[in-house]
């Protein structure tokens, strides 16, 4: 024999409500006029997440009710994604689910079947996580981790939310959030521009120091050699013990023509009140980065996301390199595979720093004429004449008498102006409006690695440093509301494949085996279109019969059912207040 159905209370908000009333009352008495203004948010920041978690746990068991009642008049089987029908139901299968406001249980029917795993279909509608953390907890925990340490994004989460989530599960929730990142970019269309449109990419790296489990095959047997001191290192030895990651950007700008006095100040400074041409400004700026790919991948990431701004190569291309070797094979690789005409140009910033040491070799040091012997240097390497800029170096090194020592800045600064001569087109590329230095990805390696990677003591995981290294760039890029949505969309297919956010697993009644059960009101439908007319009053009343059947099953509860029996004796209600009731003789007495 079946139990008889559970009555519940008139309102399925009672308990929530009656928090809310005892906050209020709190607040009126005389102990809380005497609270300052810290003191009262302070109460209500606790009271009040107490209360909203009330308010969600009084809404999931109200479903949990609904789901129970819908199950007992109408138990149909249950067939899901792995195409499994299960015919048993059992009730009150709970879990447990780490919210913003605390932790609440999660009440649902389970479909069974021998062998087969249990279906929850309300799990796929409320789109539970796999794991105790909600997903909006866990995007919390991706905020906070990405801003500083795990122990601080702990920290902030207790103080917000209470003890919810442990310093662990952040960390595995923010790995969980990066998934579909790659993806994410991968189905985005950019914005189109105008064929004038600069087209920029830039690409760095900056080392991260990591777990010795870690680090790079290579690496990892350096530092399992022993050194030559076995306390400390010696002059020249590295610790071994970072792993390269590299980032890359790419970004639009329109051309803004620029002089070399624009860029560099003349010998004794500018006199007067010429305004200076501005430099191109950098907009829809997508940043990508990674410490588990080889760079060789994040520079193709790159030129796709390029491509997908200018699939047809209309645009002007422009790479900005600092002038390592290696990443300057690997661009001009990609480029030529694609098939692509692109325009590296080196970091002038890059530039001035040999300048500088060759100035340190020809002046002795805090020299004042430093600064203006740069400026005609720079000028001249501005004016698309690197080479004679080199020679002039040569022969000032020469006739100094510079011993091997001394002119070291000198000669670094001449091998890397006629090494980097065919790069050093500053002059076509002022006049032609393109940007001249890598302040974008700089910046980018700085904020992206170095304000959060970089922080004192932190030792990282593969899988942590990828996770916090491309959410701080699609955070960067603006993109984390849009990637968030993906990514629950993404996460629910992975979990309830076939079904959609906000909708439960379609549980069938079958007719045959293979045949679902339509609706009651396609079959009135049906009948009606093939007869064109009702048919007889008997088959007319029997559909009307059906129709009022299956519209029962989805009534409301009454709230108020110890007031049917006087409905039904005739009393009469005004604005859901009892205005009089029925007579022997049918009167109505107020």
């Amino acid at each position: 024999m079946e139990p008889y159905a559970q009555i519940r209370d008139a309102s399925p908000f009672a308990a929530s409500a009656d928090l809310f009333t005892i906050l209020v009352e709190d607040l009126q008495s005389a102990e809380a006029a005497g609270l300052t203004a810290c003191e009262l948010e302070d109460l209500l920041a606790e009271r009040g997440r107490e209360v909203q978690r009330q308010l969600l746990q009084d809404h999931l068991d109200l479903r949990a009710a609904r789901e129970e009642q819908a199950v007992r008049r109408h138990h149909v089987p249950a067939t899901g994604a792995d195409g499994i029908t299960r015919n048993r139901v059992e009730t009150g299968h709970g879990r447990l689910l780490a919210t913003l406001f605390g932790t609440v249980q999660v009440t649902r029917c389970a479909w069974r079947r021998p062998g087969a795993p249990s279906l929850c279909p309300a799990d796929a509608a409320l789109s539970l996580p796999a794991c105790r953390p909600s997903h909006a907890l866990a995007r919390l925990a991706a905020v906070e981790a990405v801003r500083g340490s795990f122990e601080a994004a702990h920290a902030a989460i207790t103080r917000r939310c209470g003890p919810v989530i442990g310093k662990r599960q952040a960390g595995q929730a923010v790995v969980s959030a990066a998934c579909d990142i790659a993806a994410f970019y991968a189905a985005r269309i950019p914005v189109p521009c105008t064929a004038s449109t600069l087209l920029v990419l830039s690409a760095d790296a900056k080392g991260i120091v990591m777990r010795p489990q870690a680090l790079r095959p290579k690496t990892a047997r350096a530092a399992a050699r022993q050194g030559r001191m076995r306390t400390r290192l010696t002059p020249g030895e590295k610790p071994c013990r970072k792993r390269m990651a590299t980032l890359a950007c790419v970004y639009d700008t329109e051309p803004s023509p620029r002089r070399p006095h624009d860029i560099i100040a003349p010998p004794g400074g500018r006199h007067g009140h010429r305004t200076l041409r501005p430099r191109p400004r950098a907009t829809a700026k997508w940043l990508a980065g990674s410490v588990r790919h080889d760079p060789a991948e994040v520079i193709a990431a790159a030129f796709s996301q390029a491509e997908a701004r200018d699939p047809r190569h209309q645009r002007t291309w422009v790479v900005l390199a600092d002038g390592a070797e290696h990443q300057l094979d690997l661009i001009r690789a990609e480029a030529q595979r694609r098939g692509v005409t692109i325009h590296i140009v080196i970091d002038l910033i890059h530039v001035l720093g040999y300048i500088w040491k060759a100035a340190w070799s020809l002046h002795s040091p805090g020299d004042p004429a430093a600064e203006d012997w740069v400026a005609v240097k720079a000028l001249a390497v501005l004016a698309g004449d690197s080479t004679r800029a080199a020679a002039e170096i040569t022969a000032e090194a020469d006739a100094a008498g510079l011993t091997a020592a001394q002119r070291t800045g000198a000669d670094a600064c001449v091998r890397y102006l006629t090494g980097k001569n065919e790069f050093l087109c500053y002059d076509q590329a002022l006049a032609a409006g393109w940007p001249i230095a890598t302040g974008v990805i700089e910046g980018a390696c700085r904020h992206l690695i170095g304000d959060r990677l970089d922080i004192t003591g932190a030792r990282w995981g593969l899988d942590g440093a990828e996770a916090i290294l491309t959410l701080r760039a699609v955070i960067s890029n603006g993109d984390s509301d849009d990637y968030w949505g993906y990514h629950l969309a993404q996460e629910h297919q992975r979990l309830y494949p076939g079904t959609t956010q906000g909708q439960s697993l379609r549980v069938t009644l079958s007719l045959t085996p293979n045949e679902p059960h339509p609706s009651t009101f396609a079959m009135v439908r049906l009948r009606t279109k093939v007869t064109k007319g009702h048919g007889s009053k008997a088959a007319g009343l029997a559909m009307a019969f059906k129709l009022i059947e299956s519209a029962q099953r989805r009534w409301r509860m009454v709230n108020a059912p110890h007031l049917v029996a006087l409905v039904r004796a005739g009393a009469t209600f005004v604005n859901g207040i009892l205005a009089g009731r029925a007579g022997e003789n049918g009167s109505v007495a107020a």
